[in-house]
């Protein structure tokens, strides 16, 4: 079973691929994307079953975190590929063989990276989603969009390659240790109690500071205002909610095994300061900002950073980093789907050239508001249960100078952020702006309605299944010692 979850998208990106019918081939996206989401959630529905996915001798293996990030994936996956065809069908003067295939690619290997068990294969499949993302951001081919992928791989290369140095130090740090050589996640939590303190520590820096890369984290970031307001609405969408799960995940597996040593409070305390620090740059540059992409860009670089504080304060703090992890992916990719709706109105995405956006485009500009109102952690939308529930564990630690400065950035954003959504959404449309020939309908709205609508649901109520998924996924932190 774990090979057919990596294997069906690919196969869907070579009969994408092979497809000669320009105009039939985004319909494949949502196809595929439902069928994958309906496997794995036939899969998760039977918790017996899940802990039987497994291959290549133990290197794939589907624990209670891969089982949370690999549904949530599924489904982000499904609801933007919903978006494609009518994206698509506005580009009609150029093919979308490549932006097709390579959607499905970047699914496989998401995939590949939640069920990966072994350091050495997620770090594969983790620059895998570098690779296949590249010629997605570069398909307005623009200047602006050629630069922005070139810099997207140049500091991605960056990224892994010190991703992969940290690989090699923790391998010797076993080798060291006398406990032999394996890169295996489950045998590298059990022996860690045993490796060397400066290398195990060297190695998470490094590891962390490579998939801090990708994740998009301050200073580490610069990468992604280009590669996100260049890109495509829907590929923009599944980067910030995707490939930087992936990110993060690829860096709780690197944290389970310090927290399983001695090392436990250094990363903690490093991942804090990280977080901190990737929330506060993030505040600095939203605030008059005038590129609603890259406004969203640096919004992601906010979020990765609460992602990494939860996890730093521990405790419930990282139910509540797992559950924002979800929280964000659906509101940040709906807010890039509608920012592409008005950017597709406007001919601009710049708010001296994007005003009224209520009055030109009314559904995709109260879908922007409120999901400017749901990403800064306003009630009663999911983001607003996560950052709470962080907030009140770093307080309940006694980690009261962690939680006032999460707040005050906190703050910061809301007011800087809403001082250019509300510039793009309120008054009248610029008469030297005038409309394009796009309309709003069902395909390019809808995806980013039930994006909204989950957000929503997250933040009144938590079904059964995902509080058990997540529960046992924050129980995987907690080391018997």
């Amino acid at each position: 079973m774990a090979y057919f979850l990596v294997l069906f998208p690919l196969l869907m990106a070579v009969l994408t691929y092979v497809l000669p019918s320009e105009r039939l081939r985004p319909w494949l996206l949502p196809a595929g994307a439902l069928v994958q989401l309906v496997l794995v959630g036939s899969i998760l529905n039977q918790a017996e079953n899940a802990t039987s996915v497994s291959g290549l001798g133990g290197w794939l293996l589907l624990d209670p975190l891969g089982k949370l990030v690999l549904g949530f994936l599924c489904l982000l996956f499904a609801l933007c590929s919903l978006s494609v065809p009518g994206y698509l069908a506005q580009h009609k003067d150029r093919s979308n063989r490549v932006f097709c295939a390579n959607l499905f690619l970047i699914q496989a290997m998401m995939t590949l990276v939640t069920l990966s068990y072994h350091l050495g294969l997620m770090w594969v499949a983790m620059e895998a989603t570098t690779l296949a993302s590249a010629p997605l951001i570069y398909f307005n081919q623009s200047a602006r969009s050629l630069e922005a992928t070139w810099k997207y791989l140049l500091i991605g290369s960056v990224g892994i390659a010190l991703a992969l140095l940290g690989s090699f130090f923790l391998a010797y740090a076993m080798l060291k240790a006398g406990r032999g050589s394996t890169l295996r996640f489950d045998q590298l939590i059990h022996e860690a109690p045993y490796l060397s303190s400066a290398w195990l520590q060297s190695a998470f820096i490094l590891l962390f500071i490579g998939y801090g890369t990708k994740i998009g984290l301050a200073p580490m970031h610069t990468w992604k205002p280009d590669a996100y307001g260049e890109a495509p609405g829907v590929v923009g969408a599944i980067l910030a909610g995707g490939v930087t799960s992936c990110a993060f995940l690829a860096i709780l597996r690197v944290y389970q095994i310090c927290n399983a040593g001695t090392d436990a409070s250094f990363a903690r305390e490093f991942m804090v300061f990280i977080g901190l620090f990737s929330m506060a740059i993030a505040a600095v540059f939203m605030a008059q900002q005038r590129d609603i992409k890259r406004l969203l860009a640096y919004s992601s670089v906010e979020h990765m950073g609460i992602l990494i504080l939860g996890i730093g304060i521990g405790g419930l703090a990282v139910y509540g980093s797992l559950l924002h992890l979800i929280n964000n992916g659906l509101t940040k990719c709906a807010l890039f789907l509608s920012a592409e709706n008005i950017q597709k109105s406007y001919g601009s995405k710049l708010t001296g050239q994007v005003r009224g956006a209520l009055r030109r485009v009314p559904i995709s500009g109260a879908l922007f508001l409120a999901g400017f109102l749901a990403i800064t952690g306003s009630p009663p939308f999911g983001p607003f249960l996560s950052e709470f529930t962080i907030a009140k564990a770093a307080a309940s630690d006694g980690q009261f100078w962690a939680c006032g400065l999460f707040l005050l950035v906190l703050a910061s954003v809301f007011v800087g952020m809403g001082a250019t959504v509300l510039s793009v959404v309120q008054g009248d449309p610029p008469v030297e702006t005038p409309a394009t020939p796009y309309r709003e309908r069902v395909g390019t709205c809808g995806p980013i309605l039930l994006l909204m609508s989950f957000a929503l649901l997250l933040g009144l109520f938590i079904p059964s299944p995902l509080e058990s998924l997540l529960r046992e996924a924050a129980a995987s932190f907690e080391v018997k010692r």
